[in-house]
Order: C-alpha cells, then sequence, then structure tokens
C-alpha cells in the first residue's frame, strides 16, 4: 500500500515532562497501512507565543514546559516522543462534493496519546511542523495569520460549550513561508479525544482494503466507542452515536452563528467534534446564504446549508460501514443504516428548537415556538440586524429603560412590533422569574464572539512583533458570557470594512 513508509527505528528518547502524564500512543501502533512517519524538518527561531490556561491545567504542563526541550522540538521540529517517532495519518475524503482518493496529514503529525493523572485520554497534533507524505507537493507549514486564527477560536469555541478540537500552545519563528506574500512560519499544538474523521474510512473504503477498514473499524470501538462494544451490532450503534453528536453538533454551530466554511468529509470529526479551522467565521448580520470562504463560488458551504451537508456527509459515511454491519446480506444492511440516517434531521431539528428557546428565554416547548423562532429569524436577515448583540441585548425589550436603545439598532422598530408582541404573550406562558430567565438567556447568548475584524486586527499587531491583542482576546474570549465592561468594545458591531475581509484555505 502506497499509504505509508515502513516504520523505521529510532533511538529511544526519555519521556517529556508533565505532571504524571503517561504516553499511549495507539494509533501510532496500528500498522504502517495507517499513517506515515515524517521525519523531523527545520523550524528556525522557534518560540512559545501563547498557551492555553485551561488545557496547561488538564494536561499539567507550565509555560516553562512548553516552551523548552523536549517539548520544544517534539512539537516545532516533529521530534520522536518517548521513543516513539510522530505519525501523518492517511485519509481520503469528498472535498466540494467531488471525491480525492487520498488526502491524508499534510502538515499535521502526531505526537502520540497521553493519559493525565484524572484519567483523560488526549492526542497530541501538531500542525506546521513540516512536510509529510500527505503534503501533496505543499511545504506542511503552517502562517502565523491562521495560526492564531485557530488558536483563538479553539479555545474559544470550548469556552461557549461547542464540542471542538482544543489549542494547548502557539508557537511562532523566524521561518519565511510563501503563500499570496511572504509570511512567518507558526506551529499550533493541538489536542482532542480523537482526530479520527469520516475521511480515514472513505480511504480504505475506496482503496478496497475490507480488512483495514475492519482494522480501523475495532481501533474506533475500543479508542473512542467501547460503550458499544457488546453492542447487538457495534458498528451499527457507533453509526447511531456519531449521527446524533453530528446533529447535535450542527444546532451547536448554527445556534451560535458559527460557519465553518469547509464541510469537505475529510474535516469531519468522528467524535462530534469542530475540527480544522480554516476560513471559519462568525457571522455578524445574520445571513442564511453568508458564505464565509471565498472560494466556495457556488455557496456549497453556506452557512444554512450546514446541516445538511452534514447530513450528506454522514450518508458518505455510512456508504462505508454498512458492509461491516452484523447484517445477513448488503441489502439487509443498507436497509438497517436508512432508520439512523432518516433520525438526523428530526436529531437536529430537536436539538436546534432547544437551543433556539433558549436564546429567547423559553424553558417550556410549545407548538407555536417554531413559527415563532423563523419568522423571528427571516426579519433579521431581512434587515441583516446583527445576529450575537441582537440575542445578547434581547432582554432590554422587558426593560424600559434599555429598550429604546435596543431598538436604535433595527432599521425599522414599528416593523418590529408585531413580532414583539407574539414573543411576549409566549413569554406569559413561561414560569420563571423574569431576573432568573435574563440570567438564563446571558448564560446561553454569548457577548463576546471571535469576529473577523477582532482576530484580523490582533493578526496584524502580531505579525509586528505585539502579542498584547492576541492575549486580550484569549483572555476576554475564554468568558464569552460574562459582561467584562472593561473589554466593552469589543462587543460593539463591527466597522464598515471588516465586510471586505477575504477568507480562503491558504494558511
Amino acid at each position: 500500500m502506497s499509504a505509508a513508509e515502513p516504520n523505521r527505528e529510532r533511538p529511544p528518547e526519555t519521556p517529556p515532562s508533565g505532571a504524571g502524564l503517561e504516553w499511549i500512543n495507539r494509533f501510532a501502533a496500528l500498522p504502517d497501512a495507517f499513517h506515515h512517519r515524517p521525519e523531523p524538518a527545520p523550524f528556525p527561531g522557534a518560540r512559545l507565543l501563547a498557551s492555553s490556561p485551561a488545557m496547561r491545567e488538564r494536561l499539567g504542563l507550565t509555560p516553562e514546559d512548553l516552551a523548552a526541550e523536549p517539548w520544544l522540538g517534539m512539537i516545532t521540529r516533529g521530534e520522536p516522543v518517548a521513543g516513539t517517532p510522530q505519525v501523518a495519518s492517511v485519509y481520503a475524503g469528498h472535498q466540494f462534493g467531488v471525491y480525492v482518493p487520498q488526502l491524508g496529514d499534510g502538515r499535521a503529525k502526531l505526537l502520540g496519546e497521553v493519559r493525565t493523572p484524572a484519567g483523560e485520554h488526549w492526542e497530541l497534533q501538531s500542525k506546521g511542523s513540516g512536510p509529510t507524505a500527505f503534503s501533496r507537493h505543499a511545504d506542511g507549514r503552517a502562517v502565523l495569520r491562521s495560526s492564531i486564527r485557530e488558536y483563538l477560536v479553539s479555545e474559544h469555541m470550548a469556552a461557549l460549550g461547542i464540542p471542538t478540537t482544543r489549542a494547548v500552545a502557539l508557537y511562532g519563528s523566524s521561518l519565511r513561508v510563501f503563500r499570496e506574500r511572504i509570511e512567518s512560519g507558526a506551529v499550533v499544538l493541538r489536542a482532542a479525544p480523537s482526530f479520527l474523521r469520516f475521511g480515514h474510512f472513505e480511504y480504505f473504503h475506496y482503496a478496497g482494503y475490507p480488512e483495514r477498514l475492519r482494522q480501523l473499524i475495532d481501533y474506533a470501538l475500543d479508542h473512542d466507542f467501547p460503550e458499544h462494544r457488546e453492542a447487538e451490532d457495534p458498528v451499527r450503534a457507533m453509526l447511531e452515536t456519531v449521527t446524533a453528536r453530528t446533529a447535535e453538533l450542527m444546532a451547536d454551530w448554527q445556534a451560535v452563528g458559527f460557519s465553518h466554511g469547509v464541510m469537505n468529509t475529510d474535516n469531519m470529526s468522528l467524535t462530534g467534534l469542530t475540527i480544522d479551522y480554516g476560513p471559519f467565521a462568525f457571522m455578524d448580520a445574520y445571513d442564511p446564504d453568508y458564505i464565509c470562504n471565498h472560494t466556495d463560488q457556488g455557496g456549497r458551504y453556506a452557512f444554512g446549508r450546514q446541516p445538511g451537508v452534514a447530513q450528506w456527509n454522514l450518508i458518505r459515511l455510512a456508504e462505508t460501514l454498512v458492509g461491516q454491519f452484523r447484517a445477513p446480506d448488503i441489502d439487509t444492511a443498507v436497509e438497517q443504516a436508512k432508520p439512523v440516517l432518516e433520525a438526523y434531521q428530526e436529531q437536529f431539528r430537536a436539538a436546534w428548537l432547544r437551543r433556539m428557546r433558549a436564546k429567547l428565554g423559553l424553558q417550556l416547548g410549545r407548538d407555536e415556538d417554531e413559527a415563532l423562532i423563523q419568522d423571528l429569524l427571516a426579519r433579521m436577515a431581512a434587515e441583516g440586524v446583527d445576529y450575537t448583540r441582537f440575542f445578547r441585548q434581547l432582554p432590554a425589550l422587558e426593560d424600559g429603560d434599555a429598550r429604546q436603545g435596543f431598538l436604535e439598532e433595527l432599521e425599522d422598530p414599528r416593523a418590529w412590533a408585531a413580532w414583539e408582541d407574539r414573543w411576549r404573550a409566549r413569554l406569559g406562558h413561561e414560569t420563571r422569574p423574569t431576573a432568573e430567565r435574563h440570567a438564563a438567556m446571558r448564560a446561553v447568548n454569548p457577548k463576546y464572539i471571535l469576529r473577523n475584524h477582532l482576530a484580523q486586527a490582533a493578526i496584524e499587531r502580531a505579525e509586528e512583533g505585539d502579542l498584547s491583542e492576541v492575549e486580550r482576546l484569549q483572555r476576554v474570549l475564554s468568558r464569552p458570557f460574562d459582561e467584562q465592561p472593561e473589554d466593552e468594545d469589543l462587543a460593539g458591531l463591527p466597522p464598515a470594512w471588516a465586510s471586505g475581509i477575504q477568507l480562503s484555505c491558504s494558511s
């Protein structure tokens, strides 16, 4: 198989320090067909720029650990970890609907898997530390611009309560990387319970390696879905869980106004995480047709299409798994998969309604809620109302003193009167005290999000050597639901120039 080169013996290394971290490396123990072992690559002038306090605590690491050897070399140069070479995994994927038979980790390297003293399992992966067998003639590098965005948004999404890969640390260098312009090379240390993607299964299925596919499925069941090992049909049970988690994730994205930008099957996490932050964006003005990736000419991954794309991707995953069901024949297996996939739409709808009700302060479910929500979104789209600020300030409609300031942000306040009357009438069926309801609304409607213009301002200063705005955003976005009045300027409407920010897959 061309997916990987033979293993090379490496000298044993001393396990890196960390408060009781135990290195396990289960994925690297799979046969060579699943991964390639890239050579270490230079990363001149490597230095730690920032690190996540939350992830440092979970891993038992200090900034001093991350800034010094052996961690510095492992993360930025791809040097072996505890005697085990790092690996880049092979996978395939449907990109913009077209199947690509081999992709793989082109600039990501799995350092290994650790178990913390608390019993948590984390896979650690560097992004940007040099080429692999799957770099596809690229340099395997990442630039500071995109690395800052991924570092900030990973921890921000976690603070929002949305399942996501995490960012442990951000590194800079004196390395020059050629993109549309010359930029500085950077590396992000990512962490996740699992980095398995839909595309991992597609690779072995479409390449015609059923034994390897079965081995990958067994690995996934043992590593990520052990609760299904004793199920009547473990593979079907796994698909059911993946479908349900994906529905919940899409509801999270839609409720917070997050647009991923590149929902290819190779960018879909098997465990329901947000993964691979490229040309992502949080919407400013609400627009279901919003396209954050300017290379998405047809709008395949527009904001409003994300839930449907996720179902399409799940069907592609199911096509790789049905042959492994415990069914008498493939036709029976296909029939067994249909209700699993058909359940997705109702799972998504129910999850989305729960989140949107909470945003409106509604605790009890009533039949008229969906129409109330859809009519609100239609009006927001018609006027281009700022999505985040509208929901954050919604309690002001019940506050006589603050109400006028809220209405002044609306283009035609009188046109909102009919919807406001319906909302007030609906609140009449609720039983919570007003103050309690408002507190609950503030707990689900963030005041601060990583808007494009905020990220861009931090990037521009960082490229000049000033990391203060990156540090400020990291601090504020780690508490997105808190008032933080000293940083009120970060919660304002975007400037006019923000609409001209162009995002692409170039990073």
